[in-house]
């Protein structure tokens, strides 16, 4: 089942993508639950599916408005350095734990919106990556058992200011200017990906594609991003963990590649979709 969050006449609810048609879950449900984020807080994603039963579209999907597919998470957890080509192309080493670093939420657009280059920089910079979204909560998670906490997954595009980045060792500010990065289109709910599957995901800026890996080749997996993340703090329902990026951002080409305002950045997740965004120079 593929789940978004949209506006339809000014209103943010939620549905399911049926084909190119939306099935509105908001309606459907009778408003028992304001949000997707509050569908899986109340573990009722299989009562969105029974709801889909025999149910048309109510709209187009191109007559919507789509919102990035948690739009109020509690925690955006963002693994960096976690495929083995990033971390040679940028002369660091492979970490004993993994490197984390936080995302606010309205660093964030949905699908076809526009990612900003901000008025500060020119060196706005992609990176495709695949987002876990967290279903059930937990603390000190074991590996074992972090797939039963899996609601779903969608593409990612944590785009970087990278100057900003690397002002200091931490790297919060240059992920986090204001419309930056990407969350959609949709959520792919768990049951249609099995546990340990292996998914590419791809990156295309302007049709050409400038990134491609799979998770086999995560350095620290899905299970243990999840129970070292839920080490620190509870993991809960609509939390979102981004895995991290393969080689080729544009920061280590030579010459290096920014995006620019008319670039399209594409980021593709096998079996999840394509999360497509124009660029464009932020307006002061």
């Amino acid at each position: 089942m593929k789940l978004i969050s949209y506006k339809k006449d000014g209103r943010a609810t939620f549905g399911a993508v049926v084909n190119d048609g939306v099935i509105d879950l908001g309606k459907a449900l009778a408003d028992k639950y304001p949000d997707l984020k509050g569908l899986l807080e109340s573990d009722a994603v299989s009562e969105a599916q029974g709801a889909l039963k025999d149910r048309l579209p109510d709209y187009a999907l191109a007559e919507v408005e789509l919102l990035p597919v948690i739009p109020n998470p509690g925690k955006i957890w963002c693994a960096g350095l976690n495929y083995g080509e990033h971390v040679r192309e940028t002369g660091r080493e492979v970490t004993e734990k993994p490197v984390y670093f936080l995302r606010f939420a309205d660093s964030q657009v949905a699908h076809g919106q526009p990612i900003l280059r901000p008025l500060e920089s020119e060196r706005l910079d992609f990176e495709g990556e695949i987002a876990v979204i967290i279903g059930k909560q937990g603390r000190r998670i074991a590996e074992a058992s972090a797939w039963d906490h899996v609601a779903g997954y969608a593409c990612y595009n944590d785009g970087s200011i990278r100057d900003w980045q690397l002002h200091t060792s931490q790297w919060g500010p240059g992920k986090n200017f204001f419309r930056t990065g990407a969350f959609g289109p949709w959520m792919v709910t768990a049951d249609e990906i099995p546990p340990d599957s292996t998914l590419t995901v791809v990156t295309r800026l302007n049709g050409e594609e400038v990134q491609r890996a799979t998770t086999a080749m995560l350095i620290h997996s899905i299970p243990r991003l999840i129970a070292y993340a839920s080490t620190v703090a509870p993991l809960c329902a609509g939390d979102v963990i981004v895995t991290g990026t393969p080689g080729g951002v544009g920061a280590k080409r030579n010459p290096p590649l920014w995006m620019k305002e008319g670039d399209v950045v594409e980021v593709e997740v096998e079996r999840v979709g394509v999360l497509r965004n124009p660029v464009r120079n932020e307006i002061s």
